[in-house]
Parts: structure tokens; sequence; C-alpha cells
């Protein structure tokens, strides 16, 4: 087991930061790229962080590093230019006006998460919820809208900024109780943020026993989205009310739920301490099971050795591969974006490296609108080479592993930039929808519209 020495959770933020002792090794461009773009994408790390996972000889090309500290090419150059003046200049109002601006262009919301995910109740809006697939609801407590530390690439980044208009999130679980019993076909609830593990044992209790009542006995499966297990492993080891929380797990899992602990591993660094296997190790003896996913990003993990040792170590403390991820449309992407095809050969060569108990791990996979959109290899048919596609989930259930091909394109590096191969007009999802693609078991499945 390893050290479980109680130290205390210290954050920074971009003021706070200056009085880190790591901070005077910072280059002064360095420190004024963190200060100018942490303005328009939120910033936040940790002691823990700055102690235990940076290699502060290898800043800027640490990963770590980089997934917690904002850069500059991460702003189109004119937008860092005008932002860094309005700063000198002291125009606070001018200053938040672009700020405002540059985010409005950075598609804070992709994949229709306002505008189609968003169900309602009795002709009302539920507060805090997502449902984009039958099975499964998000739900975001407002407790837990903040995190340990924010990584620089997150889709999330909207829930942290302070612009109401990007923001969604609930009070309470009223809303969700209600809402599910009103939904038999959903088996699984996503708590997310943000992240939940930010929140006291007692906080998150007041979210997950009302998931616990006979009423939502087809709820099967409870998910707790996290980054904590990474970024801050105390949380589950060494905090006031780490044991309560472990004893939380207990209490779910005995409801008879399955409990997973969907775990944001982005880079094999942030499971070599001790005391994040340790907290694998306390998790997982709870009954609770903890499935490791991540993006695919450039300066991070865009190597398959990085995979391959992240995969290995995972499944040896007991941790399952679920994921691996195409950097959303948002934010930051051009900074870590990567081509569609390069992204699938990291992804082959680390999958052809390791054993079967790691091949449970999905990927590339593209979280876009009409659903998780697997790129399944890039095969030359019929004198075309093509990426061969499917969707693992899908607004409309009927469509799932159905096979479908795109135009291979080296350059392509998202979705929307594909276009259909073979002469095709349109993609299988943007046909008239059959019978067998709106129901499954009788159940519609495309619940909050297209």
């Amino acid at each position: 087991m390893g050290d479980s020495t109680p130290i205390k959770y210290k954050p920074y933020n971009r003021s706070s930061i200056k009085k880190a002792p790591q901070w005077e090794r910072i280059p002064h461009d360095l420190r004024e790229a963190v200060d100018v773009v942490s303005h328009v994408l939120p910033f936040r790390t940790n002691q823990y962080v700055l102690d235990e996972l940076i290699d502060w000889e290898r800043i800027p090309d640490d990963p770590i590093y980089r997934l917690n500290f904002p850069h500059q090419s991460m702003l189109d150059p004119d937008d860092f230019a005008t932002l860094r003046d309005l700063l000198r200049s002291g125009d606070k109002q001018q200053l938040a006006k672009q700020i405002h601006v540059v985010r409005s262009r950075m598609n804070p919301h992709p994949a229709g998460q306002l505008t189609h995910n968003v169900p309602e109740l009795d002709g009302e809006v539920v507060p805090g919820i997502q449902h984009k697939y039958a099975q499964t609801v998000l739900f975001f407590p407002s407790a837990g809208q903040t995190c340990h530390a924010y990584c620089t690439f997150c889709f999330r980044w909207p829930q942290f900024v302070g612009e109401e208009d990007l923001h969604f999130a609930a009070r309470d679980a009223a809303g969700l109780a209600a809402y599910l019993k009103r939904h038999p076909e959903v088996t699984d609830v996503l708590i997310t943020g943000g992240d939940p593990m930010i929140m006291r044992t007692a906080n998150l209790e007041r979210y997950l026993e009302p998931l616990l009542v006979p009423e939502l006995d087809h709820i099967q499966n409870i998910r707790i989205g996290t980054k904590a297990v990474g970024y801050w492993p105390q949380r589950f080891v060494s905090d006031v009310d780490a044991d309560d929380l472990l004893r939380l797990f207990e209490r779910v899992v005995g409801a008879g739920k399955h409990l997973a602990l969907m775990g944001h591993y982005n880079h094999p660094a942030e499971l070599r301490p001790a005391i994040a296997q340790d907290a694998l190790r306390r998790i997982t003896a709870t009954g609770a099971v903890v499935r490791m996913q991540s993006p695919v990003l450039r300066h991070i993990n865009d190597d398959p050795a990085a995979w391959h040792e992240l995969w290995t170590t995972g499944v040896k403390l007991g941790a399952i591969p679920y994921y691996m991820f195409v950097e959303r449309d948002t934010g930051a992407r051009s900074y870590f974006e990567l081509p569609l095809a390069e992204a699938y050969d990291i992804f082959r060569t680390a999958y052809a490296g390791v054993s079967g108990l790691s091949r449970t791990v999905r990927g590339p996979s593209m979280s876009a609108f009409p659903g998780k959109v697997l790129i399944d290899g890039t095969p030359t048919i019929r004198g075309e080479k093509v990426f061969a596609l499917q969707l693992l989930q899908a607004r409309r259930g009927g469509l799932v592993r159905q096979p479908f091909y795109a135009k291979f394109d080296p350059a392509a590096t998202w979705f929307d930039q594909l276009e259909p191969a073979f002469g095709e007009s349109k993609f299988l999802f943007e046909e008239e929808p059959s019978a067998a693609d709106s129901s499954v078991l009788g159940k519609p499945l495309d619940l909050v519209g297209a």
C-alpha cells in the first residue's frame, strides 16, 4: 500500500499560482501565456499536481504541465495579441467584451448539448440533465461544478468560466428522480460536472440516495465521472471523509446497483504515484468498478507507448480500459487535435501490444451529434481508401453498430470534415429513419429530438 499521510488540498487559480513554489521555474513568456489564455479558458491546479505529477526539468514539454497550464498557441495569434494588449492597457470593459467574443467562437457546447440533449417534464425543462441516448441520463449537480484541477482540453470548460448562458446544473436530485420515474427505459445515470468528487461525502450522498429507492429499480448502473483519481487521489485515501466515501460506495453496491467510477486518466504519469495506486485498490475493494477513459491528445499522449503503459498498469491495479476518444470540436481543439488517421494508428499500435484483458477499450471514438462514431479502420474497398466507421451509441438507436464508410482524408480531425464514400450523397444517419431506427423493444429511442 502507498503512503497515505494526510496532506491538505491546496488549489491555485490565475492569481494565486504566482504564490506556488514552482512559479519561479516557469520562464517569463510562459507565465504571460498563462495569464492571457486563462482569461478565456479556465485555469486551476493544485499542489499535488505540481509536486508529484509534473517533471519541472521538462517544461513546457512535460505532458502534465501541458494538461494543466494554458499555452499561447491555444488561442488564435490575433486573439492572443488583442487580449494581451487589452490586459496591458487595463481596459476591463473592452477586455470582457473580447473574452466573450473569443469564447463564443470556440463552440462552447458541441453535439447539441443545449439544443437537443435537454429533456422536459410536463412541458418544463429539467435543469441539470442531458438525455441523448435512450438508456443513459447525464446529471450535473451544482455542488460538483468545479474540479481539483482543470484539464486544458476539457470540453466541459464552459461550466467553469462564470458565464450563465454557458452553464447548466441542478441544485438537488428531485428533478432527476421525477424524470427517471417517468422513463423506465433509462438504466444508467452518469453523475458528471465538473467533478462530483469535489464534493464532500455528505453532499454526494444527497444526490445518490434518491436513486436507491424501489421506484427506481430500473436504474441498474450509476456512473460517476471523475478526474480525482489522477489529480487528487487523496480523496479516496486520506481526506477527512475518505472512509465515509468508501462506505457510501459500498452502500450503493449493496443496494444492488453497479457503481462505476469513470476515471479520467490522460497519461500514465497519473498512475505512477503510490497514493494513486492505493486509491484504485481502495475503490475497487468496495465493489465499485473503475473504468479508464481519455481523448488522444497532441502534446500529451500521442504515443502508443503511453497508452500501453496506461492500460496495462490500470488492469494490473483492477481498472478497466474503456474508451479512447478523439479530442472534441470545442475549446482549444487546434492545440490538441490529431488527424483521425493518426489517432487510429496510435490506437491500433497500442492495442496490438497489450493482452486481451486490456482490449476492453474502444476507440478512437468521436462524440459527435449523431452519436459516438468509432473509427474502425482505414481499408481500401473497391479501389477506394476509406474510413470504416460505426456508431457505438446513436440518437437513432437502430443504427448502432451498422458499418458505414467515409472518404479517406489524411488531414481530417473531426467527423464534420468527412464525406460519404462510394459516391453516396448521405451518411446512413442522415437518411429518413426506418421503423427499426426509431425503436428497440417497442420503446422510442430519439427521446430528445434530433
